[in-house]
């Protein structure tokens, strides 16, 4: 089976590529390389690793996202500014030493006031609009770094990122509340905690060590602990975040569990959101990535 083009996923902690015939997929893999364990030759022996039983001796074109702009990045490309449609320029064209690919990035989009970026969230937008044609409001994007996203008449206008799920993982593994942390769910706790800081986010900080305090005073598990954290995070976010999502159209683009957490908190505020699949996202915003290589590309080293 050989790939007519390959479309490639490369985030902090996944890559994931397919086989295209056109606009469908004929196969697909993951892999769980780092950006952090690879140097810059890494990234196409990493990617190579995966598909080249997918390529003969003519040259691929393989389209990626995610991978420009992020600092530990296989090349540097300049971000587009909003507002701007999400695949705003040209494809950047990456070095390859395998004449058998010839491989194209997605360059992310950036923000001056507040300075801001999103690499990869970018695909995954045009892949929504590409499917909502002159859609407006906005999309949030729940990952260890969320996106809120302010769209209208097919541009990226503003956006805004927040670091709740990377604090998340630093609070419940490294801080003094990991003594606490457990396994397990616990809805209501999740709920109650959110309403405190969405309401008085003021207080987070002293809300932090009540989570400790209550589990040395034994009148909590480590399932409500942890649902009680996530909740103070979460609450905290959608204070600040108010002004994306009062009163506005929202979609929302992430993996089924985070998602779910993230549509209930908005849904509890009177804000229903309309669902959407990561995975699918991504493949249609990559499909019309590569209906950019009909323009000019620059390359990037």
């Amino acid at each position: 089976m050989k790939a007519e083009w390959i479309a490639v996923d490369w985030g902090a902690s996944r890559l994931r590529v397919w086989a295209m015939q056109g606009e469908d997929v004929i196969a697909e893999r993951v892999s769980d390389n780092e950006l952090g364990n690879l140097n810059q030759q890494g990234f196409e022996l990493a990617l190579l690793e995966l598909v080249e039983d997918w390529i003969g001796e003519a040259p691929v074109n393989a389209i990626v996202c995610g991978m420009l702009g992020a600092g530990l990045d296989w090349a540097k490309a300049p971000y587009n500014t909003v507002p701007a449609s999400p695949l705003a320029q040209s494809l950047v064209k990456l070095q390859s030493t395998d004449p058998r690919l010839q491989i194209y990035g997605v360059p992310g989009l950036g923000q001056d006031r507040p300075a801001d970026v999103m690499h990869r969230e970018e695909t995954l937008i045009a892949g929504f609009l590409s499917q909502n044609e002159n859609w407006d409001g906005v999309i949030c994007l729940p990952g260890p770094q969320t996106k809120w996203v302010h769209i209208s008449a097919n541009e990226v206008v503003s956006f805004q990122t927040f670091m709740t799920g990377e604090i998340f993982d630093f609070l419940s593994s490294t801080s003094e509340l990991r003594h606490s942390i457990g396994a397990g769910w616990d809805k209501t706790a999740f709920f109650d905690a959110m309403d405190e800081t969405l309401s008085r986010p003021e207080t987070f900080a002293a809300k932090l060590f009540s989570i400790r305090a209550q589990d040395l005073l034994e009148v909590q598990g480590g399932e409500m602990a942890r649902a009680r954290l996530s909740g103070l995070l979460v609450g905290v976010e959608l204070a600040a975040a108010r002004p994306y999502w009062l009163g506005q159209q929202i979609a929302m683009i992430s993996a089924d569990s985070l998602m779910s957490v993230y549509a209930q908190a908005l849904e509890r505020q009177g804000a229903p959101v309309v669902r959407h699949d990561e995975k699918a996202m991504t493949i249609a915003g990559l499909i019309q990535a590569k209906k950019h290589l009909a323009s000019p590309t620059h390359t990037v080293h």
